[in-house]
C-alpha cells in the first residue's frame, strides 16, 4: 500500500511457497499449497503494524474481530462482524487439536471480549487495543475457548 512498509513475516513453510500465496501467483512445481489455516495466518501477518481503530475492518485500521473477519476473507471464508458473534458462529474445537489459523476467543463471566488468530507457539496474531498495533501476541491466560470457521 503506498505510504506503508509492510513487514515481512517468515513462517515455518517454504518461503516460496508463503511468498506465492501472500502474492497471488502460481506455486512453483512440486511445492505443497498452504492449507487454509496457515493462508488465514498470512493475511493477519501482512497487516502487522495496522492501527488500532475501534470499529475497524480494512488495512486503513482494525479491532480484533475486524481483522478476524478480514484475514478469513482474504482466504474465501466470511464470518460476521463482531467478536461475540464469530464466536456464536463457528464450530468449537479443543484446545488440544488448535491449529494455525483456529480463531481464540477471550471471555469475561461468558461475555466474549477479544479475539485473534492462533499462529502456533502460545501466539496470536490481533489488534489488541486502542494505541496499538495490529501484532503477534502472547495468549497470556489458559482461560479462552478455540474455534474454527474452515
Amino acid at each position: 500500500m503506498p505510504g506503508r512498509i509492510r513487514r515481512l513475516v517468515v513462517f515455518p513453510v517454504a518461503c516460496a511457497v508463503a511468498m506465492t500465496a501472500l502474492l497471488g501467483l502460481t506455486a512453483p512445481a512440486g511445492a505443497t499449497q498452504l492449507s487454509t489455516g496457515d493462508r488465514i495466518v498470512s493475511a493477519a501477518a501482512a497487516e502487522a503494524g495496522t492501527p488500532y481503530r475501534s470499529g475497524g475492518t480494512s488495512p486503513k485500521g482494525f479491532d480484533c474481530s475486524g481483522l478476524t473477519q478480514y484475514a478469513h476473507k482474504q482466504v474465501g471464508i466470511d464470518l460476521p462482524r463482531t467478536s461475540r458473534e464469530q464466536r456464536a458462529a463457528v464450530r468449537s474445537v479443543p484446545k488440544s487439536d488448535m491449529h494455525p489459523g483456529d480463531l481464540v476467543f477471550f471471555a469475561d463471566g461468558g461475555t466474549v471480549y477479544h479475539v485473534g488468530i492462533f499462529a502456533g507457539d502460545n501466539q496470536i496474531w490481533a489488534a489488541p487495543e486502542s494505541g496499538d498495533v495490529v501484532r503477534l501476541q502472547k495468549i497470556w491466560t489458559s482461560s479462552y475457548s478455540v474455534g474454527r470457521a474452515w
